[in-house]
C-alpha cells in the first residue's frame, strides 16, 4: 500500500485487509473487516473519504473527493470492479455495480443498487431501496435489496480474511458457512 507521506492520516482498522498494490493518499479511513483489493486508488487531497464496516472496494475501483464534498460509503457495501466514486455519499448494504460512476454530491440510499455502467450526476439523489441505472442515471424500480447486498459483502468479507492468511480460494467450510454448500447434518 503507498501514500505513507507525512501529511497523509490513513485509518485502517486492525480487522481490515487492503492489498499490496492499492494507493491511499489524503485522509482515509477504512473500517473493520472490510477490503481494498488490487489496484484501488483513493485519494483526498481535501476532505476525506471514510469507508464503513465490513465494505469492499474491489479491483481497479477509483475514489477521490470532490469539490465541495467528502466521500462517504456505508457498512456492508460491494464497490465492484472499475467503478468510479467522487465526492458522494452511498448508504449501508449497497451494491454499485461494475464500471458504474458516481459523481459529486450524489446520495445514494440504504439497500439500493447501482447497475453496471450508470453514471450518477452530480446532485443526484436516490430514497432507500433504490434499483437505479442509465446515463444518466434514473430509478428503475423499488425494492428491498439489503440481504442479497449483505449476502455480497459477507462473502467478500470471508474472502478477505483468507486472503489476508495466503489462503486464495473459499474452503468447503467458509462455503458451507456463507449458505453456497449445504451444511453437513
Amino acid at each position: 500500500m503507498s501514500g505513507s507521506k507525512d501529511n497523509d492520516v490513513i485509518e485502517i482498522d486492525d480487522s481490515a485487509w487492503v492489498h499490496e498494490s492499492a494507493m491511499l493518499f489524503g485522509h482515509i479511513s477504512i473500517g473493520p473487516d472490510s477490503s481494498v483489493w488490487p489496484y484501488v486508488v483513493m485519494r483526498s487531497e481535501m476532505f476525506h473519504i471514510e469507508i464503513g464496516a465490513r465494505t469492499n472496494i474491489q479491483d481497479f475501483v477509483m475514489i477521490h473527493v470532490g469539490g465541495a464534498s467528502a466521500t462517504i460509503i456505508g457498512d456492508d457495501c460491494s464497490i465492484t470492479h472499475h467503478a468510479t466514486i467522487h465526492g458522494c455519499t452511498i448508504g449501508d448494504k449497497c451494491l454499485i455495480g461494475i464500471n458504474a460512476t458516481i459523481m459529486d454530491g450524489a446520495k445514494i440510499g440504504d439497500n439500493c443498487i447501482v447497475a453496471g455502467h450508470s453514471i450518477v450526476t452530480e446532485g443526484s439523489e436516490f430514497p432507500d431501496n433504490s434499483i437505479i441505472a442509465g446515463s444518466p442515471a434514473k430509478l428503475v424500480k423499488s425494492r428491498d435489496n439489503g440481504a442479497a447486498n449483505l449476502f455480497n459483502a459477507g462473502f467478500y468479507a470471508q474472502n478477505a480474511k483468507n486472503y489476508a492468511q495466503g489462503q486464495h480460494r473459499l474452503t468447503d467450510d467458509n462455503m458451507k458457512a456463507l449458505g453456497i454448500l449445504p451444511k453437513d447434518d
